[in-house]
């Protein structure tokens, strides 16, 4: 069954993640991504995720994908218990995992049952196509991404950080672009979106 934890800013919900996990989580390993953020100056994010995993137990193994070598990133995204993407540049992030061929090995794993921690960008590429966050995020950071198509994991187009600074007017204007296009589920810094299987809850609400 697919399993899903989709958030804006993930130290702000990681409380909700036992419950989502039903599961004994302490002192299993997850795979920790920051790549997304290796083009961003800031990433203070990276820190606080990093932080609430420790504060709940969980240990980090940290994969920056843009880096590491397929047999790594095979082996870790294998071996250990959870998968987290963190936030950054979403198109960056893209690239890289295409690049990489991570992306098909994470979509290998998600199929297989194991949770899928996104936050921010992470949560982005779990859509079908990320072209509707070209206002939040600058495309010219991935020079070499040629195709948007991400991946796939949902059917709609998570769109983070609704009402929060810095990119309360970037989020505006893309649900007046997009509202009438795609099926955008906006959610701020202290809600979650949860998959579970086909089932699909946004912010503690049935979607």
């Amino acid at each position: 069954m697919k399993r899903l934890f989709l958030a804006s800013y993930f130290s702000a919900v990681a409380k909700r993640l036992p419950g989502f996990l039903d599961e004994d989580y302490s002192g299993k390993t997850v795979t920790f991504i920051p790549t997304a953020c290796n083009v961003e100056k800031m990433d203070f994010f990276v820190a606080s995720a990093r932080k609430a995993f420790k504060k709940l137990g969980i240990l980090v193994d940290d994969l920056d994908v843009s880096r590491a070598s397929r047999e790594e990133i095979e082996t870790k995204l294998r071996d250990n218990a959870y998968i987290y993407v963190s936030g950054g540049n979403t198109f960056y992030l893209l690239q890289e995992l295409k690049r990489s061929g991570a992306d098909r090995l994470i979509l290998e794993q998600v199929a297989a049952g194991k949770p899928y921690i996104g936050e921010s960008a992470g949560s982005v590429i779990a859509s079908p196509d990320i072209e509707y966050v070209h206002l939040l995020d600058d495309r010219a950071k991935a020079e070499t991404l040629d195709d948007c198509s991400a991946l796939n994991l949902v059917d709609f187009y998570p769109l983070p950080h609704h009402g929060n600074f810095p990119f309360k007017k970037a989020v505006e204007a893309t649900i007046c672009l997009y509202d009438s296009k795609l099926d955008l589920r906006p959610i701020n810094n202290k809600q979650v979106i949860t998959v579970m299987g086909d089932t699909v809850t946004v912010g503690g609400y049935h979607a």
